[in-house]
């Protein structure tokens, strides 16, 4: 695939990144209970032990401050936690070792299925059995996603603060879904029509598509990320650029602030300072660093 953020030319002086599952789609949940858990039992084997296999997940993907992360770092640490789990030892169950999949993870510039296979072609041309089985998971991931996740509509208000923003900002969808996926959801519910470009986990880690979509186009402190998890943050915070949180369980109260105030802020330069790290605050509050099981 192009580098289509390399090649961008901006438009507007200002430019606003934007996630998608959890941010602009109240979604999540349905992905990750309906699709990605569902393929996480049955690929890697773990029936025996499922409803651990589930929390596991759930906390790693949705409740904690790990929420938002790419799918295959989220797959390690949730058979890591699952391993730990006293009530899945006592039921036979042992943690793969993760190796060949961590040694990918650290060292792929594409965390995706398709990056698996990139992988395994230029080392050899043989894929790792662990590295198959996480390949053969994330097909079925998505296959469960293309089958169930439909009809999804946007949180209340992003159409609308994509209306406005767009009078004065570049948009670029930046997330770790793949781009097929987001190109197909997005297009549905007509919310295309005010973005630049569509950048999903082929093009990079978010911090990766945030300075490449930026860099020689935008200054710094015009340039802001729109998510929902602590990822999304780090994401902002690695190019040094300003980051607004859709707060889990408080995502329409959080869209229309932006709407009515965090917008006009951003686009004035008073956004920086007191007013984002009151909003930070909240933020973390909400997503716990470690299981209370």
């Amino acid at each position: 695939m192009e580098d289509i953020l390399l090649s961008m030319k901006p438009t507007k002086e200002f430019l606003v990144c934007v996630d998608s599952d959890g941010c602009v789609f109240d979604n999540m949940e349905l992905k990750h209970k309906e699709c990605f858990c569902p393929a996480t039992v049955n690929v890697w084997g773990l029936q025996s032990v499922s409803r651990y296999a589930r929390e596991s997940a759930e906390f790693v993907n949705l409740y904690s401050k790990t929420r938002g992360a790419n799918r295959f770092p989220a797959l390690i640490r949730t058979l890591e936690l699952l391993g730990q789990r006293k009530e899945a030892q006592e039921r036979g169950y042992v943690c793969p070792d993760l190796t060949p999949l961590k040694k990918w993870v650290a060292e792929t510039n594409s965390l995706s299925a398709k990056g698996i296979r990139e992988y395994a072609e230029t080392h050899g041309g043989e894929m790792d059995p662990i590295l198959a089985t996480a390949a053969r998971w994330s097909a079925e991931v998505d296959e469960n996603i293309e089958r169930i996740v439909h009809g999804v509509a946007p949180l209340p208000g992003v159409k609308e603060a994509f209306a406005q923003i767009a009078q004065f900002a570049d948009i670029v969808i930046v997330s770790a879904t793949p781009h097929e996926a987001i190109v197909r959801e997005w297009g549905a519910q007509g919310l295309l029509e005010h973005i630049t470009v569509v950048a999903g986990q082929e093009l990079g880690s978010k911090k990766d598509c945030i300075r490449k979509a930026m860099t020689g186009k935008y200054d710094a402190d015009k340039v802001l990320m729109v998510g929902d998890a602590p990822g999304d943050h780090d994401a902002a915070v690695a190019n040094d650029v300003l980051y607004y949180p859709i707060i889990p369980g408080q995502e329409v109260e959080s869209w229309s602030l932006l709407r009515s105030e965090a917008a006009e802020k951003f686009h004035t330069g008073a956004y920086a300072g007191a007013y984002m790290d009151a909003l930070l605050a909240k933020f973390d509050a909400v997503l716990q660093e470690e299981p209370n099981w």
